[in-house]
């Protein structure tokens, strides 16, 4: 049933959704195991959000295969397209002189990444307002201290975004701030900054948490080298058990006192004579 209507879907569209349906079994191949049995409802969802924005299906069909491209790396990170996991943003590429999908990764992706590799106990994001009080310093403080009035009508401006990771032998990671001069310096990085379409223009609270969260991930291990750490940790293991298991099926010495092997090799030499 749910194959139908996907299938349903694909059809009305006739466009960039039906070649997200077409090339489910893609998606379902580079997605992590944990997120296949909900392929389908990735697909619908995609399709879903290609209804609902003219500008967004109009840059899927100025580039199928980039379109393709960046839900391909969404699918494979395991993140939700178009959320604060994974931004599908229309750019302007100028080579093209058109509009064409790009994949933003959010500060909810990579704190889903940090937490997804296993090291992490608790990932902490904020930002910091002018009305808010915040105090740290490297080399005394532990974790910043960030105390906010909640009763506060307006907190005032975005001041600064600081992330850390509790791991899970209770030790904190390194601790990220960045203020205006760090975030300006990011956004002059993208090529989104004063499109209107822009995530630094629409979302822009988001945007200073994910610029936080991706300068954590430096210093936080993340889902593919957590994994690959783990399996070259498993290996060495293995190597080093494989001699000590070899060893102990031969026959093990036979424990002789010294005095009784002296005693044998004088009656040995009687007997010959």
């Amino acid at each position: 049933m749910t194959e139908t209507i996907t299938n349903a879907i694909a059809v009305r569209d006739n466009g960039p959704g039906a070649l997200v349906a077409q090339h489910r079994s893609d998606i379902e191949l580079v997605m992590p195991s944990h997120m296949q049995k909900r392929v389908g409802a990735w697909i619908r969802t995609t399709q879903g959000l290609l209804r609902r924005d003219e500008k967004l299906l109009k840059a899927a069909q100025n580039d199928l295969g980039q379109f393709m491209s960046v839900l391909l790396d969404a699918a494979r990170l395991g993140l939700e397209p178009g959320t604060e996991q994974y931004y599908l943003v229309p750019r302007w590429n100028k080579k093209k002189r058109c509009t064409e999908v790009t994949g933003v990764r959010g500060y909810q992706g990579e704190i889903e990444l940090m937490y997804r590799a296993g090291a992490v106990s608790s990932v902490i994001v904020e930002v910091v307002y002018s009305n808010d009080r915040f105090d740290y310093r490297p080399g005394r403080d532990e974790r910043p201290l960030h105390n906010i009035d909640w009763d506060a009508e307006d907190r005032g401006q975005l001041r600064l975004a600081y992330a850390y990771a509790v791991m899970k032998d209770g030790a904190t990671s390194k601790v990220v701030v960045l203020n205006k001069g760090h975030i300006a310096k990011a956004m002059a990085k993208s090529d989104s900054t004063g499109q209107d379409w822009s995530p630094w223009k629409t979302d822009t609270e988001a945007m200073w948490l994910k610029t936080a969260a991706h300068r954590l991930a430096k210093w936080v291990p993340t889902s593919a080298e957590y994994i690959r750490e783990q399996l070259r940790a498993q290996a060495d293991v293995a190597a080093e058990q494989q001699p000590t298991a070899l060893v102990a099926q031969l026959p093990q010495p036979i424990a002789i006192d010294e005095d009784e092997a002296i005693e044998a090799e004088f009656v040995d030499e009687e007997a010959e004579q």
